[in-house]
């Protein structure tokens, strides 16, 4: 492969503005205060633990931000293999002046107070989004969440609808609903128009997707109101449901939201195969993992049911990728959505990328997104997927198939920018 194609098919990446569609982001403190803020991301956390720091020491009450990177830096050197790793020292070196290929227990107290002095000037949120070129931000909102207070038109709300789904037979759950919606759930029709009003709300404000997480075990379905109005009255009567109860109302709420994607023409976006809690005694959101048990023929219905809905739809796993190029391949509404979470580092990607880009029309792709907590995160995880981008449209494009550069770099674009943009309506 010639090093000097890949280059100029990453430069004419690297000068694509974009727009991230799926993150994190807290829009009233999109940016950091201190380092502790990007080295208290999960993923910091959860190798240090692996690498024997203790939980007890990473999430101490009261700890300060400068003494919890002191001593996650303490296991830095076990994790410097990490692309985890290379994200922070990369950040570090763009954003902060940083000449160091490592941070080391000698070196990270001036990084970390060239950083603070940076962080605390009154348009860092403004300096990092121009220098991570991004123009628009997607957010994970909570379904009562009022979006107030913040530029919608950038930060881009997102419904995100985990807790009707899955945590509805919780009273406080409920009362939240009720409480959005200024509505009382008495019965199917009740509860069908309080999540209605939600998607009123969501989109009045400029909302662009419905979003959700969902465990391998679960399999969408249609309830009737007939069906699901005992187990309802039940929930609201404060009896505890059963297990074969508590899916069926999680799959009436699913299909429900569902139902409205389809009215308001929002996509759908799943995120499939997270099993919760596997390792209790790990760190904040360092618990989950994903499970290779899970199979997209549990979404058979729901993509066959709703065709008029765009389903984006993130796996964890390469198994998973392959059936997912699949339904991709055969169902107009099912698109491939980023490299999520234990996908999300280079040989992952790549494999991933070469074999979408190699089977799936190329107009249903959204190539990647940066489930980003802070800012910062955008410029190291966008340039380490634009590496890969790069050197696979050179590769498998350019050289194997005798594409031109340019045919080659507006597959790239499309991919990175073009389909957000039209799959998401923005």
């Amino acid at each position: 492969m010639s090093s000097q194609l890949v280059q100029t098919i990453q430069a004419e990446l690297d000068s694509l503005v974009l727009i991230d569609p799926h993150t994190h982001i807290n829009p009233h403190a999109a940016a950091s205060d201190t380092l502790a803020d990007i080295m208290g991301y999960h993923y910091y956390t959860e190798l240090a633990h692996s690498a024997g720091l203790p939980r007890e020491q990473i999430e101490e009450p009261g700890i300060s931000p400068k003494e919890k990177v002191g001593r996650l830096v303490e296991k830095l050197g076990d994790l410097d293999n990490t692309v985890q790793v290379s994200w922070l020292v990369e950040m570090s070196q763009q954003f902060f002046g940083f000449e160091h290929d490592a941070v080391t227990t000698e070196n990270w107290e001036a990084l970390y107070d060239t950083a603070a002095a940076k962080m605390a000037e009154p348009d860092w949120e403004q300096q990092v989004l121009k220098q991570s070129g991004l123009e628009k931000v997607f957010l994970t909102n909570d379904f009562d969440d009022p979006l107030t207070g913040f530029d919608t038109s950038l930060y881009v709300p997102c419904l995100r609808t985990d807790d009707l789904v899955f945590h509805f037979t919780k009273p406080a759950t409920r009362e939240r609903l009720e409480k959005a919606t200024s509505s009382t759930v008495s019965d199917p029709a009740s509860l069908r128009a309080a999540i209605g009003q939600l998607f009123e709300h969501f989109t009045k404000n400029g909302a662009k997707a419905c979003a959700i997480s969902i465990p391998p075990t679960f399999s969408p379905a249609a309830v009737s109101d007939s069906e699901i109005e005992p187990i309802l009255a039940s929930v609201l009567s404060g009896r505890e449901l059963t297990p074969d109860e508590a899916a069926i109302l999680s799959q009436f709420n699913f299909w429900t939201l569902a139902g409205f994607c389809a009215e308001y023409k929002l996509p759908f976006d799943l995120m499939i195969g997270v099993n919760r809690a596997v390792y209790p005694a790990g760190v904040f959101q360092g618990q989950d993992l994903y499970d290779s048990r899970v199979s997209l023929i549990q979404y058979q219905g729901l993509f066959n049911a709703f065709p008029q809905v765009t389903f984006p739809v993130s796996v964890l796993a390469q198994t998973s990728n392959q059936e997912l190029v699949s339904y991709a391949w055969i169902f107009p509404n099912v698109v491939t959505n980023g490299h999520w979470w234990y996908s999300n580092i280079p040989p992952h990607i790549e494999l991933d990328c070469r074999t979408r880009l190699s089977a799936v029309p190329q107009t249903k792709q959204v190539g990647y997104y940066s489930d980003m907590y802070k800012l910062e995160f955008a410029l190291p995880k966008f340039a380490m997927y634009r590496r890969i981008l790069a050197k696979v449209l050179a590769n498998d494009f350019v050289i194997d198939r005798g594409w031109s550069e340019e045919r080659a770099i507006a597959l790239g674009k499309l991919n990175l920018r073009g389909n957000v943009e039209t799959i998401f309506d923005v």
